[in-house]
């Protein structure tokens, strides 16, 4: 059976998440829609079909009189975020590992393999997608779906943030470091480690992102 041929909006919406994740359009920044539609080469129909979808994902907010913007999150919403992922990853790690077997490390490690890969390449958008799936084999493990709902949605609200941390290397780097660390220990059975590795990896995303917050910004 052939695949399903996305739709105009369909391919609208990939390719206007995949500018907004990696940085190319900024937190804060307007959505124009006539030049993007323009751009893409497509009716302003399915754009503004894309952006209520972004806009339901978190990524864009709309402003009556104003328009679009890509989400723009204050210092207080980021920490109030961050301390919420840190309760709540802390919790799914510790139903997790208990019940994880070889061959499910294996599975992890393969997914890490794959965020490598997207660093050597490259590729922010195919990092963005393989950080994402790592993470959440081992959350999702758990076995609990609505905890797994919420860190989704809370990995959503700062979105916008992550492709701008993955475009310096140095963070790449120790984004690689910071994942060998968490499988070594899932490797072993510490769930107490995994969550020590995972409080870490978190903070220094949650304190360069607070950085650009407050103006200290990277150039895209």
């Amino acid at each position: 059976m052939n695949a399903k041929t996305p739709t105009a909006q369909e391919q609208v919406t990939a390719r206007l998440r995949t500018e907004i994740v990696t940085g190319l359009l900024p937190p804060g920044v307007q959505v124009r829609q006539e030049a993007l539609a323009a751009s893409y080469g497509v009716s302003r129909v399915p754009l503004r079909e894309a952006l209520k979808i972004l806009e339901g994902e978190g990524l864009v907010q709309y402003y009556p009189h104003r328009g679009f913007f890509v989400t723009e999150l204050n210092v207080e919403d980021l920490h109030e975020i961050y301390r919420l992922r840190g309760l709540l990853e802390a919790e799914a790690i510790a139903q997790a590992v208990p019940t994880m077997h070889e061959d499910d490390v294996e599975a992890i490690e393969s997914l890490l393999n794959a965020v490598d890969a997207a660093v050597l390449s490259g590729d922010l958008q195919q990092l963005h997608q393989a950080n994402r799936a790592f993470h959440f084999a081992i959350f999702d493990h758990a076995g609990l779906p609505r905890l797994s709902r919420l860190l989704h949605q809370l990995w959503d609200a700062t979105d916008v943030y992550r492709g701008l941390y993955f475009q310096e290397e140095d963070h790449r780097d120790l984004i690689a470091h910071e994942h060998r660390g968490i499988l070594a220990a899932l490797r072993s059975g510490d769930a107490a480690a995994v969550v020590e590795w995972q409080a870490g990896h978190r903070q220094h995303s949650e304190q360069a992102v607070s950085r650009w917050i407050s103006g200290a910004r990277p150039e895209s």
